[in-house]
């Protein structure tokens, strides 16, 4: 039998083994910013830790007030944001019960500043290694950085404090005043008043242009039964400009048409086109934009879905991209391995470079992650399709194509350059054709047609078969698309990787610009913020000023300047231009113009406001009366569905031009193209007018009729 004291011994030895196995069981916390990067990585890791969500930001400065101590080393006042108290709450009881905590938000300014925050929330020891980065989410990487935990780098977190900071004190000095003079909502920023600055002057070039005229010959020569095309060039070897039709009509009495040209030279050359370094981020924005149509925050949202991971059927999700906030061309070693070996399979030995080609750098380039490219070349935009969403795909092969495209050989293209005369007339015909197609097998860049002449030697006859004199007009510069400005800012040191798709948002959101036809056009609103802001705030949209303060933050990345420092040499000048703005800006008025019409509830005259959507009537009553009607044109064409309203053209939610019936809703008439007031002649459906390549082009929406293209 077992005694009293038998059985006590038993019960705490129990007891023990119990609470031993209570610690072995406790997880090691992984900390990173958004579920589906926490899913990807869980799986990777295992059951011995637990991956959370800090779903973003968990600090910043209050949104009530500067929330900066300019008097105390301009030291931020940081506060929890308003609707994370749950998720604070969270983390925090994860972190008690943790064996250990890691830091695992993104490898960049941003991501070390959320780590930092998390930390400080946690009450984590600064010194202790729990910060861990990784260029791309696959297992092999993340269990590999997870060997090798580091401190958080307080250079990078000064870095991103010194951005926040400088940006908190430009947008709260300058706001108040467009309150106080223009009217209220309105914001100025660092970035995106360079950004509003650049578009405005492109406008103001616009408007200042005077066209001018010139000419050009086209002539269509037959060599045998082969015609080709050539183009006057100039006089007796000499280069020669066609300013009116009187000079061309000089040019054509000197050409006898009854007597062949000659062939005077010919130069056969072979050209190379080198492939595209794989993307940055500005360049794959701007990739995105020319080829899908992409706006720049469409873009990064695919991107981030690509680089947190994508369920493709092999258990756990898969990071399909690397990093895509980077501003470096540069690859890895094995990525450079894995390319040329998959490349050599596919498409054989004369299509791999041996010495790929390197990107140059943009002045003040951080180099801190490589470029943008497939985690796996092996994991092509075929095999992935049926993973992903339409958005996904389309990205995903432009970043799959640039990144094959850029481990391969040259395209090679055979020139041939002739020169045609008579009686000192010259006329040059160019001709090309592709020898060997090289990166184009995978990334075509516009239109690869050959070009092809007829064998010509010198000294043999070409018959002028038909002239064609045509008369031009200079054409002012164009406005910035996405892409444009996205280069300009990159080419200019203005803003870094994670910026553009922010500042872009923000100038639309604020109603400073809109996008017409994927071009940006100022506002009015938005030519007032910048006239103010140019004259009292001059280094604010000077765009070497602001580079140069990308290059001082570079500079306390790299832990060769104190924030601080770099904060108050930019804040004591600015503080001056702020007092003095006050004092000497006056209230803009602006006023409200009369629609010419009058409100159908209370009778008082409607006027026209502004929205970030546009032009819209609104009762002069406001707030007393709170009538409102949405702005329509009226094209004037017959409703083709109950031919007896007119169509009039509307704004979707999502600010998108389409077309209905002014009889809406007793018509249901809708239609995305304009219709034109004709019937197609083939199948009698009403005939629309669409946006083409080269302007525009009169179809019928079945497919059975197309007018040529209208310039």
């Amino acid at each position: 039998m077992i005694g009293a004291d038998d059985l006590a011994t038993k019960t705490t030895t129990k007891k023990k083994t119990t609470r031993k196995r209570t610690t072995s069981n406790k997880k090691k916390l992984v900390i990173v910013e958004s579920p589906s990067k926490a899913k990807t990585i869980g799986k990777y890791l295992g059951r011995t830790y637990k991956v959370v969500a800090s779903l973003g930001h968990v600090r910043d400065l209050p949104k009530s007030r500067m929330g900066v101590d300019i008097e105390n080393n301009y030291q931020p006042d940081y506060i929890s944001i308003r609707g994370k108290g749950d998720v604070i709450k969270e983390l925090r009881k994860d972190a008690k019960q943790a064996k250990a905590v890691y830091l695992a938000s993104d490898p960049d300014r941003e991501g070390e500043a959320i780590a930092w925050h998390v930390a400080n929330l946690l009450k984590m020891d600064p010194a202790e290694k729990n910060r861990v980065t990784f260029n791309e989410i696959t297992k092999d990487a993340v269990k590999e950085a997870f060997k090798e935990p580091r401190t958080i780098n307080m250079d990078l977190v000064d870095a991103q404090q010194a951005r926040r900071v400088l940006d908190r004190l430009v947008g709260y000095s300058i706001s108040p005043i467009l309150w106080k003079k223009v009217k209220k909502g309105l914001s100025a920023g660092r970035v995106q008043s360079v950004a509003l600055n650049l578009i405005i002057k492109r406008e103001e070039e616009i408007r200042n242009f005077k066209p001018e005229e010139y000419w050009t010959i086209d002539g269509t020569f037959r060599k045998g039964k082969t015609e080709f095309e050539a183009a006057f060039y100039g006089l007796n070897g000499k280069k020669e400009k066609l300013p009116n039709q009187a000079s061309v009509q000089k040019i054509l009495a000197l050409i006898n048409r009854k007597r062949p040209f000659e062939v005077a030279d010919v130069t056969k050359k072979e050209r190379k086109r080198q492939p595209q370094p794989p993307f940055t981020t500005s360049t794959m924005q701007q990739d995105a934009n020319r080829r899908l149509n992409f706006r720049t925050r469409k873009t990064m949202m695919a991107a981030q879905q690509l680089y947190e991971g994508i369920n493709i059927g092999e258990g756990a999700a898969v990071g399909l991209i690397t990093y895509m906030r980077t501003d470096s061309t540069r690859i890895a070693a094995i990525a450079k391995h894995e390319a040329s070996q998959f490349i050599h399979d596919e498409y054989g030995v004369n299509y791999a470079a041996t010495k790929p080609v390197k990107g140059k750098l943009q002045e003040g380039a951080q180099d801190a992650h490589e470029a943008i490219r497939p985690t796996s070349i092996f994991r092509t935009p075929a095999k992935m399709k049926q993973y992903l969403t339409n958005d996904q795909y389309k990205l995903y092969n432009l970043i799959w194509c640039r990144f094959v495209a850029s481990q391969m050989t040259p395209q090679v293209i055979d020139t041939v350059a002739a020169t045609l005369t008579q009686n000192g007339v010259d006329f040059r015909a160019n001709g090309s054709k592709v020898k060997f197609p090289g990166f184009t097998k995978v990334y075509k860049r516009g239109q690869e047609k050959d070009n092809l002449l007829p064998e010509l030697v010198v000294g043999d006859a070409v018959q002028l078969v038909a002239d064609n004199p045509a008369q031009h007009f200079t054409q002012p510069p164009a406005r910035y698309t996405e892409a444009a400005l996205v280069k300009t800012l990159e080419e200019n040191g203005v803003g870094r990787p994670s910026t553009y798709a922010p500042t872009l948002d923000t100038i639309q959101r604020r109603y400073y610009v809109r996008l017409e036809a994927r071009h940006f056009e100022p506002t009015e609103l938005g030519e007032i913020v910048n006239r103010i802001i140019v004259d009292q705030f001059p280094e604010i949209v000077n765009v070497k000023f602001t580079a140069e303060v990308e290059g001082n933050l570079d500079q306390i990345e790299e832990g060769k300047k104190q924030w601080v420092k770099v904060v108050d040499d930019f804040f004591r000048p600015f503080e001056k231009e702020v007092k003095t703005a006050e004092e000497q800006v006056a209230k803009i008025e602006m006023k409200d113009q009369l629609a010419g019409i009058n409100c159908d509830v209370c009778g008082a005259p409607m006027v026209i406001k502004m929205s970030r959507y546009g032009k819209f009537y609104a009762c002069s009553r406001f707030p007393d009366c709170r009538n409102t009607q949405t702005i329509v044109k009226d094209t004037g064409i017959t409703c083709p569905t109950c031919h007896q309203g007119t169509v009039i053209e509307r704004k979707s939610k999502k600010n998108r031009t389409f077309y209905g019936c002014s009889r809406y809703p007793e018509c249901d008439f809708v239609s995305w193209d304009k219709p034109v007031g004709r019937d197609c002649p083939k199948d009698g459906h009403f005939l629309v007018e669409k946006k083409v390549k080269g302007g525009k082009q009169i179809v019928c929406p079945n497919g059975d009729y197309e007018e040529p293209v209208q310039k």
